[in-house]
């Protein structure tokens, strides 16, 4: 389980077919099978020694997530499996990716930088509600059939990868887990009022 907290910024170092070495912090002293999320993508580290971590990823994560367009030295969101003590900042993410979506435009705001991107047909997106982008966990409002806007601070623009990203990236995207399953259940009833009866919204 993580959060959308990022922790640090990563270099791929190397991708050969389904294999992904990644540069981490020095003092991170990854574990062998440790939980990291690279890009939002939960992997498991099958190698970690001086200031680096091999993946192994499998073809349906590359068919279903932007890793197969990372090249060598491309810079990656990263953060660690939560611990059990720790404390909880942003949104339950699972690390299992829904898809991508294509960023259409970045508006630098009074205070943040607003993304908009496309909403693919079946995303789970309700206004105020979450979700992960390449790991990032935000906020979403502006919501319609076929875009949705999300506002980012300066502090998240500044440490993470989503200010180098231009219009027409794809970026790993992860719906709210919780509105996944509230979807599951309500069938096409799922809807703000929805939610909020059920005390998704305060």
């Amino acid at each position: 389980m993580f959060t959308g907290i990022i922790e640090a910024i990563g270099k791929v170092l190397a991708l050969s077919g389904t294999r992904l070495e990644i540069s981490v912090p020095g003092d991170w002293s990854l574990a062998l099978g440790e939980s990291v999320a690279v890009d939002g993508i939960c992997l498991t580290a099958v190698r970690a020694a001086g200031g680096s971590a091999v993946f192994d990823v499998s073809r349906e994560t590359l068919k279903r997530s932007a890793l197969g367009s990372l090249r060598k030295g491309s810079q990656v969101n990263l953060e660690r499996a939560m611990r059990a003590d720790g404390r909880f900042s942003g949104h339950f993410v699972t690390g299992h990716v829904d898809g991508t979506v294509r960023l259409l435009d970045v508006n630098k705001t009074a205070g943040s930088f607003e993304l908009r991107f496309e909403a693919p047909a079946g995303a789970v997106l309700v206004e105020k509600g979450s979700v992960a982008l390449n790991g990032v966990s935000l906020t979403v409002f502006d919501v319609s059939p076929s875009s949705f806007r999300t506002a980012v601070i300066p502090h998240t623009w500044n440490n993470t990868g989503l200010s180098r990203l231009k219009p027409g990236a794809f970026v790993n995207v992860e719906y709210d887990i919780l509105g996944k399953y509230a979807a599951r259940v309500a069938g096409s009833g799922l809807t703000p009022e929805f939610l909020s009866r059920n005390g998704f919204f305060s």
